[in-house]
């Protein structure tokens, strides 16, 4: 049997998927696509499961984007280009679309595909070390409006410009600094960094995060394509769960609340 390249953990109530091809630098392939599909479904339905982090092998790199190397031999027409795309758009669609925080956890290079992979989690925290790149003019690669969009929602447009004008790797400082990445660490504390902060949100509320975060999904559509009944119905669930009554009580008893996500 193929050794599995896209890897399904856990620790508590928190999901991890991990790229692991680590010979090229964690490049996800078709095959790591299909995986990707299977494992997101699974912990998007999974409701123990409160908060994911996404990561890859390794020291050297969060992911250096699709594996190129299979480009002529895997993706060398339309319909298998058509084929590669559909699995990693809907990898992406379900990490986008995930009711629960993600977290890219960053090593190393995160590169092209690789950065997409970390701009479509909600938050990325990055080893100081780190290092980012979008090659795409320097491969000849037309690049997805809805990548070039998303990475506008968080650094702008002149700083996307910059990205794709000069395909240079920027520091983890850099990209910082432009709102690329949300917090650094040094890399002996990275994974210590992403815990407490797992940690912490998985002390908090199922239902209260899962309506943040489509009340975000939402605003980041056209006005009238947002559904804003939908967000309300959330809200009044949360209003009416076992989970704000609970909240309540711990409140006024001084102690951690106990969640069930009911």
């Amino acid at each position: 049997m193929t050794e599995k390249r896209t890897i399904r953990e856990r620790s508590g109530p928190v999901g991890q998927m991990v790229f692991k091809n680590p010979d090229r630098l964690n490049a996800v392939s078709h095959s790591m696509w299909l995986d990707a599909v299977r494992i997101l479904e699974e912990f998007t339905a999974n409701d123990e499961i409160r908060a994911l982090v996404v990561s890859g092998s390794g020291r050297k790199a969060f992911s250096a984007g699709d594996d190129i190397s299979g480009f002529d031999e895997g993706r060398n027409d339309a319909e298998s280009e058509a084929t590669f795309k559909l699995a990693s758009e809907r990898a992406m669609d379900l990490l986008a679309n995930m009711p629960k925080p993600t977290i890219a956890m960053i090593r190393g290079y995160c590169i092209g595909g690789g950065l997409e992979t970390a701009i479509t989690c909600d938050l990325r925290v990055a080893a100081d070390s780190s290092r980012f790149a979008v090659p795409a003019a320097r491969l000849g690669l037309g690049y997805d409006f809805a990548g070039i969009e998303r990475l506008i929602s968080l650094v702008g447009p002149s700083y996307a410009k910059e990205i794709f004008f000069t395909a240079r790797q920027f520091s983890a400082r850099e990209a910082l600094d432009m709102g690329l990445i949300d917090r650094i660490a040094p890399e002996a504390l990275l994974e210590a960094e992403v815990e407490t902060l797992t940690a912490t949100m998985c002390e908090n509320a199922p239902l209260s995060l899962k309506t943040v975060k489509q009340c975000v999904l939402e605003d980041q559509k056209d006005p009238d394509q947002r559904n804003l009944a939908l967000c309300q119905r959330m809200v009044d669930a949360c209003d009416a769960s076992r989970d704000y009554v609970e909240g309540r009580r711990a409140f006024v008893e001084k102690r951690i609340p106990a969640f069930e996500g009911r």
